[in-house]
């Protein structure tokens, strides 16, 4: 067997393919837009509003202080993505539409959490299509007060119409047309994008490859579970992905390669897209995975499988939003501090729109960034304490602008005794 990869080579082909080898630095343009989400999958979409959206920070993170109302045109007025279920709730590119058509006709004989569709359930559904269709766009508010059908007393409600209307989405009767306060407005798909309705939709077996592909090109190098826990709808059975894995190894398009490993005497199978050797080639000849520094989303499509990212930088990240207060340990609402390269801690932080504050409840550095500076895993060479905090600094005086707050409050420290040096960093941002 050849030389095993580097987990260096394997984190920095992912930061690229993530788009973070030069984080909030780049100019956001449509083209840029519609190039990161074509390559990572997904935008994911979440309602938690405490700092930002998520989609709006995971932007962010790639392309610093922008106009929210310019993502909002190019996403809604221009349609260059629609709105579909990829990794969760998801903005995804207009390119993989005819894709995504396959699952969408699919999931119209077999939807989530609906019934086996008896009469009423039909009708529901006929319904609430007319009304769009005569009506358009709707959303789930419209259909409030809707006088109950004689035939359906009882049951015609709110809740009923909102599964509707989420069926009639994810089947791709519909599409989602607009946000208004971030409740989804739909229409008809074919008014929504009109060549939904000369797409033809491919084979099961054809977007299982294009899945599997499209979530290699996004991450570079990964295991099996890496690959079923990066687009994760629609889920597919164990078996159906082994039997895709080993047909496009089979045909050379894609290749399993060796990776280093640590901490396990059996260690995962990696594969890549062979197309991707050479880039992977590279990746592991820089001496600098990814330079600036940056705050990462919850929702960051470089955050969507946390093993993965444990693996490839030993960062173990959770999400503490569901978690009782006081059995959290890094907070609420805890972003990822990305620095050249390595995820090197993370701010529960919360935006206090009112008073136009950002807050860093907070800050917590990971202990090998003081004690070493040695990564523990992926690495490019020693970090220093003094450059990461330098980064934190400039980077939430950018998130600061981008949220509209005019003072930043820095709370708990840990470790204490970096307190100093980063309240320093923020005098006069108070």
């Amino acid at each position: 067997m050849s030389r095993p990869y580097s987990l260096a080579a394997v984190a920095a082909l992912f930061l690229e393919r993530q788009h973070l080898t030069k984080p909030r630095s780049r100019r956001l343009t449509a083209a840029k837009l519609v190039h990161f989400v074509e390559t990572t999958g997904g935008l994911q979409l979440d309602s938690i509003n405490v700092v930002e959206r998520a989609h709006y920070l995971t932007i962010f993170s790639r392309f610093g202080t922008y106009d929210r109302r310019t993502l909002d045109r190019m996403v809604y007025r221009r349609k260059l993505l629609f709105e579909y279920w990829a990794h969760a709730a998801c903005l995804v590119a207009r390119a993989h539409l005819p894709a995504w058509r396959r699952v969408m006709v699919d999931y119209g004989h077999d939807g989530r959490g609906w019934p086996k569709r008896p009469r009423k359930y039909q009708e529901l559904l006929a319904e609430v299509t007319t009304q769009v269709r005569d009506q358009g766009p709707l959303g789930s508010a419209d259909f409030e007060g809707v006088p109950k059908p004689q035939a359906a007393a009882g049951w015609w409600n709110w809740k009923p119409t909102t599964r509707a209307l989420d069926h009639l989405w994810m089947s791709g009767v519909t599409m989602v047309h607009s946000r208004v306060h971030f409740h989804k407005r739909y229409d008809l798909a074919e008014r929504v994008l009109p060549e939904v309705a000369s797409i033809v939709p491919g084979t099961i077996e054809e977007f299982r490859r294009w899945h599997l592909r499209q979530s290699l090109h996004a991450m570079g190098a990964a295991t099996e579970t890496d690959l079923r826990m990066y687009l994760t709808f629609p889920k597919s059975g164990l078996l159906d992905r082994k039997r895709t894995l080993a047909t496009m190894v089979a045909s050379g398009e894609v290749v399993e390669i060796p990776v280093e490993h640590r901490g396990t005497n059996r260690p995962p199978r990696w594969f890549l897209l062979a197309e991707d050797l050479e880039p992977l080639a590279r990746a592991g000849r820089r001496r600098q995975s990814s330079i600036g520094t940056t705050l990462l989303s919850p929702f960051d499509s470089l955050l969507w499988h946390r093993d993965r990212i444990r693996r490839l930088f030993g960062f173990d990240y959770a999400l503490e939003v569901y978690t009782p207060g006081p059995k959290r340990v890094h907070g609420y609402y805890s972003l990822p501090i990305l620095h050249d390269g390595q995820l090197v801690g993370r701010v529960d932080a919360k935006t206090h729109r009112t008073t136009y504050r950002l807050e860093l409840v907070h800050v917590h550095f990971e202990p090998w960034v003081l004690n070493t500076g040695l990564p523990p895993a992926a690495s490019w060479g020693a970090v220093s304490f003094e450059a990461v905090v330098g980064g934190l600094v400039e980077a939430v005086k950018d998130l600061a602008a981008f949220v509209g707050a005019r003072q930043i409050a820095v709370g708990r420290v840990t470790p204490a005794k970096a307190g100093r040096l980063v309240r320093n960093g923020f005098r006069g941002d108070r």
